[in-house]
């Protein structure tokens, strides 16, 4: 059994979903690791990650517009530290996940057709988010 690690670097230009598969696909195919298990981790409480569809953007607006539904900004939260949409990402990292687990099957992930891993940015601004990848396997 080998593992291998990485910390994943995305500059994010500001709220919305940003599709992280190809960085992901580059790292797991210079690993040398044929069969196992891929971890993915978000090292932030306002960031979050998603496997979602990779085809239509139209798919992606709408959960986007969802998120915004169910965790509105506004000036009920007593948590603003950092602005109005501080608190709203929060929330809307906890409805979310921020680690994923994927197989590793032939040198690659065991997504289907139309999936992508996606940094689910929830923050207006632009940030530096960091993903702590893991490998294990043969």
């Amino acid at each position: 059994m080998r593992q291998t690690t990485t910390m994943l670097t995305i500059a994010t230009p500001g709220a919305g979903l940003h599709e992280i598969t190809d960085r992901i696909v580059r790292w797991i195919a210079g690993a040398g690791i044929d069969e196992g298990l891929l971890t993915v981790f978000c090292r932030h409480t306002s960031a979050s990650l998603l496997v979602q569809e990779n085809a239509a953007p139209a798919a992606r607006r709408d959960l986007e517009r969802y998120f915004a539904r169910i965790a509105p900004e506004s000036d009920g939260y007593e948590h603003d530290d950092e602005g109005p949409d501080d608190m709203p990402a929060h929330l809307r990292s906890a409805l979310t996940t921020v680690q994923l687990s994927i197989p590793v099957i032939r040198g690659e992930m065991a997504l289907g057709t139309w999936q992508g891993i996606y940094l689910f940015e929830h923050r207006h601004a632009p940030h530096r988010r960091t993903m702590a990848l893991h490998l294990i396997g043969e």
